[in-house]
């Protein structure tokens, strides 16, 4: 069996926008060097400055080079009987996949990962750059980040990996049903192995061991594994499989306290890759406040820090919707409230308006008004499964509020359950969530006096 050891050079980080500048073949048995490949490369647009500056290549040495197109017989011949073999594999094959299918060529080789044997081969280094894992090994590169050298270097990396290959660990790498090749290649397989088929939260760790993502689901095993058989054709995602190196995970139970826990755990760590519950929410609220003239009014405004609102809403119209339909239902004065922060500019008062009646049946629509808001605010306990028979999870909601979850015994007595919620903060993703159970099988509503 041949290997075919590929480095390439490229203007960017993905396929899908940039393309290769410089691409070096090392074909060999294993033990020794039996063909060598190497070529500048024209990719049609400018090289950034940040690529010439780490790889040496300006856009006048690769003037005269050819396009891909031109070397791509070449380089298939080259390739397709052998397996190919990079330092991070995924993204070398990438690039050099899609320029061959620009070309016509249908290629998926069996691939091997240097960076993913050498973890498993190689074991108890900081790093498995290979900068770092060469140096640590003393093997010296000549022309770091151009494509011979880190060709032939990673050339004497695969040698060592195949004599400390003593249990057919690449021959089972190869084989696509096992998944491996799909995992990020800085992941141990272990890891992934020992995830859960169950619902709860998982954690991705960068290699300081930093949470740099955080989800939830109703499987974890395939969740996760949903990530890395996704399409990584952008930048992002491809940085994102790279930076990837641990996962940690804590089943919840059920999909409701992992929706409540993932939001939480977002808001706690703010991780790089969550953007959707990582958003600042800004609220509407109503406000009361007795005027100079003792007219009990009302106002709409933004909900800042510190400020105790009547009821919350998502957009300033919901405010106004709520009382609007009060006012019209109990001739309500609309012009004695303020919009956010301005003074209502309304149509003139009916004879009936309330502040036509006087000081004392305003405010006391006013006051109605206020217990309005308070109505089918209800409070309950929301049992659910636990994380295992014996065990079932709780959710507090107390006047409309979101308080917290736990965990208790199955047979917990129901005048101790609230000794197991843990508190947590309420904003307005919760009630819409926990809404959504209520009445789903297997999600039981306690009301509580």
């Amino acid at each position: 069996m041949n290997y075919a050891i590929v480095d390439i050079e490229t203007t960017g980080g993905h396929a899908a926008q940039h393309s290769i500048i410089e691409i070096a073949i090392v074909v060999t048995d294993g033990k020794q060097i039996l063909k060598r490949y190497e070529t500048l490369v024209d990719p049609g647009m400018d090289i950034p400055r940040h690529i010439n500056g780490l790889t040496g290549i300006d856009d006048g040495m690769v003037a005269a080079a050819p396009m891909f197109d031109k070397i791509a017989d070449e380089v298939y011949e080259l390739l397709k009987d052998c397996v190919f073999v990079a330092h991070s594999v995924n993204f070398d094959l990438s690039f050099v996949k899609a320029e061959l299918a620009a070309c016509g060529y249908k290629f998926n080789p069996p691939k091997l990962c240097t960076v993913r044997l050498g973890r498993k081969l190689l074991p108890g280094h900081r790093s498995y750059s290979l900068g770092s894992l060469c140096s640590n090994l003393g093997i010296e590169i000549e022309n770091r980040h151009r494509a011979m050298g880190d060709a032939e270097a990673t050339f004497q990396v695969f040698k060592l990996l195949m004599e400390a290959d003593t249990d057919y660990t690449m021959a089972t790498a190869m084989k696509r049903t096992t998944g491996e090749h799909k995992l990020p290649p800085n992941l141990s397989q272990d890891q992934f192995k020992a995830l859960p088929e169950k619902a709860g939260v998982y954690y991705f760790y960068n290699g300081q061991g930093k949470i740099i993502y955080i989800g939830k689901a109703v499987n974890i095993k395939k969740r996760v594994s949903s990530h890395f058989t996704a399409n990584l054709k952008s930048a992002r995602r491809q940085q994102f499989m790279r930076e990837i190196h641990s996962i940690s995970h804590e089943e919840t139970g059920n999909e409701l306290i992992a929706l409540l826990l993932e939001s939480h755990e977002i808001q706690k760590h703010w991780p790089i890759y969550n953007k959707a519950l990582k958003r600042i929410e800004f609220h509407y609220g109503v406000f009361d406040f007795i005027g100079n003239d003792g007219y009990l009014r009302l106002a709409v405004d933004r909900v800042r820090k510190g400020c105790r609102p009547l009821a919350k809403y998502d957009q300033l119209d919901e405010a106004l919707q709520s009382m609007l339909a009060f006012a019209e239902t109990h001739q309500f004065c609309m012009n004695k409230c303020l919009i956010a922060g301005k003074e209502k500019a309304g149509s003139p008062c009916s004879t009936d308006c309330s502040c036509k009646q006087g000081k004392h049946r305003h405010n006391a629509l006013v006051e109605h008004y206020i217990a309005s808001l308070n109505e089918n605010k209800e409070s309950f306990l929301m049992l659910s499964p636990g994380r295992n028979p014996q065990e079932k999870a709780l959710v507090l909601v107390q006047d409309g509020a979101y308080k917290g979850f736990g965990f208790a015994d199955s047979v917990a007595q129901s005048d101790t359950l609230m000794d197991y919620i843990k508190p947590f903060p309420h904003t307005r993703l919760f009630g819409n969530v926990i809404g959504s159970f209520i009445g789903k099988k297997g999600y039981e509503v306690r009301k509580l006096g």
